[in-house]
């Protein structure tokens, strides 16, 4: 899911980071992406932004906006809360949780999905809305040893829940690659397989649930940042029903 957000900070402070992104599909352009993260000791603010450009962004004007806070622990990153706004272009829709240490405490969509009668749909339940992150907060990790690049950070388990669905992401050690931007970090990534692991509020009879959840070609390229405290992603890769989307960053600053 791309999420789309708030202008980047004219110049990042110590403990902020900030990158700037590329979106391919099947190895054409698509649109570009940003994100700002204002990382102060135990908590975060985050923003992230995207929007389709070119022929993509003439047919379908896709983009959105989201904010999210929270608080870094050891064990993995809780959403304090969340906001979306996203637009086709014809329909527009916001999306904003209210949590607490990531006990989710309200979920508000205007306009609310409709629901077919006769969905076969997997109910969310109370304990699926605690000890969760949200789909913005994901991007940052904290690093779980000494060395950032250690591929003990990429063995965890994502649990995020974005308003509708309860879902993981499990990540595993899949290398070590070399990467350089534009202008700002160049040097090794922590490459990690994704897999999606959809948990609750999924219908598990659609085509795309199921593509998905058998899916194997996704991963997620981690840098260090805010002196490797954290990481968050330099490039995300995702194989879809129409091709490989690819996220990755020309201009990356690690703060």
């Amino acid at each position: 899911m791309l999420l789309a957000g708030s202008l980047l900070p004219g110049g990042a402070r110590a403990g902020n980071a900030d990158a700037q992104y590329t979106i391919s599909l099947a190895g054409f352009s698509i649109g570009k992406a940003s994100l700002s993260a204002e990382l102060n000791g135990a908590s975060y603010n985050l923003n992230v932004s995207a929007a389709l450009t070119g022929l993509a962004g003439a047919i379908s004007g896709g983009r959105g906006a989201a904010t999210a806070r929270g608080t870094i622990g050891g064990n993995g990153v809780l959403t304090n809360g969340f906001s979306l706004s996203a637009s086709n272009g014809k329909e527009s829709r916001v999306v904003q949780i209210g949590a607490a240490s990531g006990s989710v405490r309200s979920v508000s969509i205007e306009p609310p999905f409709v629901i077919q009668e006769g969905e076969n749909r997997i109910p969310i339940r109370d304990s699926h809305k605690i000890g969760v992150t949200d789909p913005a907060s994901a991007l940052i990790m904290p690093a779980r040893a000494g060395d950032p690049l250690d591929k003990a950070n990429c063995e965890r388990r994502l649990s995020i829940f974005d308003g509708t669905q309860r879902f993981d992401v499990v990540l595993s050690f899949a290398g070590i690659q070399q990467v350089k931007g534009e202008k700002g970090y160049s040097g090794p990534a922590l490459v990690c397989a994704a897999r999606y692991v959809p948990v609750a509020g999924h219908r598990p009879d659609r085509r795309v649930t199921k593509f998905m959840a058998e899916n194997r070609e996704m991963s997620a390229w981690l840098v260090p940042v805010n002196g490797g405290k954290a990481l968050i992603p330099y490039r995300i890769s995702v194989k879809t029903l129409i091709g490989t989307t690819v996220i990755e960053a020309e201009r990356f600053n690690p703060g």
